[in-house]
């Protein structure tokens, strides 16, 4: 493995999951000798904001590696816009070399109004969340950033919310939103992701 390639892989799930949801994927880059970190974050159903989770996330990190350490993130769905609020505006963009998200509503999902909670209201299309995110989007470029998508998703909603101008774009037919980070295919391309 190269050493742009070793760089400890953290892994983030999304809403109502933990972090028994990406156990598919840290199986598969353990196997190609990654170090992965599977992360919790709680409360896991939208009761606080993701900016919250963030700084939760950030304390994790913190405690877990030293300053210094370069670290690669793959995020299922919510937990993406996790990892974006703490590259975005608490410092983590310094310390990453590649993001990878799947599924993520970047740009909001119409299902999020739904969820009468502090992370459903973010989630929202045109949410001020959303926007103070998006006015600075640009400085995702410094990593090396895929979102991975699939347009039949029926929880990002429209499943193009998932598709932004800062990351390359992978689309793949998966039947539905959980089956993304089951699905092998789309495995093997956050795996490929990770060695871009």
């Amino acid at each position: 493995m190269s050493e742009a390639n070793s760089n400890p892989v953290v892994l983030l799930h999304g809403i109502k999951d933990d972090s028994r949801k990406m156990e598919p994927l840290a199986t598969l880059l353990r196997a190609e000798g990654r170090e992965v970190h599977a992360l919790s974050f709680s409360p896991n159903w939208g009761q606080v904001g993701i900016d919250l989770l963030a700084s939760q996330l950030k304390g994790n990190l913190d405690a877990r590696f030293p300053a210094t350490q370069k670290l690669d993130f793959v995020a299922f769905s919510m937990g993406g816009l996790v990892v974006r609020y703490y590259l975005q505006r608490l410092g983590g963009l310094e310390r990453t070399g590649r993001f990878v998200t799947i599924s993520t509503p970047h740009r909001g999902s119409w299902l999020a109004w739904m969820l009468p909670n502090d992370a459903g209201r973010q989630m929202r299309q045109g949410s001020q969340f959303l926007s103070d995110l998006a006015s600075d989007a640009d400085r995702l470029k410094a990593v090396n950033f895929t979102s991975l998508w699939t347009p039949l998703d029926a929880m990002v909603l429209p499943s193009a919310s998932s598709v932004v101008p800062q990351a390359r774009s992978r689309k793949l037919w998966c039947m539905a939103h959980p089956l993304m980070v089951l699905e092998p295919r789309c495995l093997r391309a956050a795996s490929l992701a990770l060695r871009d």
